[in-house]
């Protein structure tokens, strides 16, 4: 699988940092900042933990590995641009 910017895909994360969380899509890895976690921004929300299983979108494609959001409005943004480009 190729990633592509705007891409929504859902997730699981396979390791945590204080940096963030490194995830894998169908076998491809990607990686979430801590600040793309809804928990960075909501005490009521769990931090990502192994296991765990996101929605994300594809905000950076090109980074090694590619940078993903989890975050609701990151989403919107992305489906807003998707539907600029048809």
């Amino acid at each position: 699988m190729t990633f592509r910017n705007h891409q929504e895909l859902d997730v699981t994360v396979v390791a945590v940092a204080p940096v963030g969380s490194k995830v894998d899509a169908d076998g491809e890895t990607g990686f979430i900042d801590q600040v793309k976690h809804p928990s960075w921004w909501d005490d009521n929300t769990a931090p990502p933990q192994v296991g765990d299983r996101l929605h994300v979108v594809v905000l950076d494609a090109s980074r090694e590995p590619p940078r993903l959001s989890a975050l609701q409005r990151d989403i919107d943004i992305a489906r807003r641009l998707r539907d600029t480009d048809t």
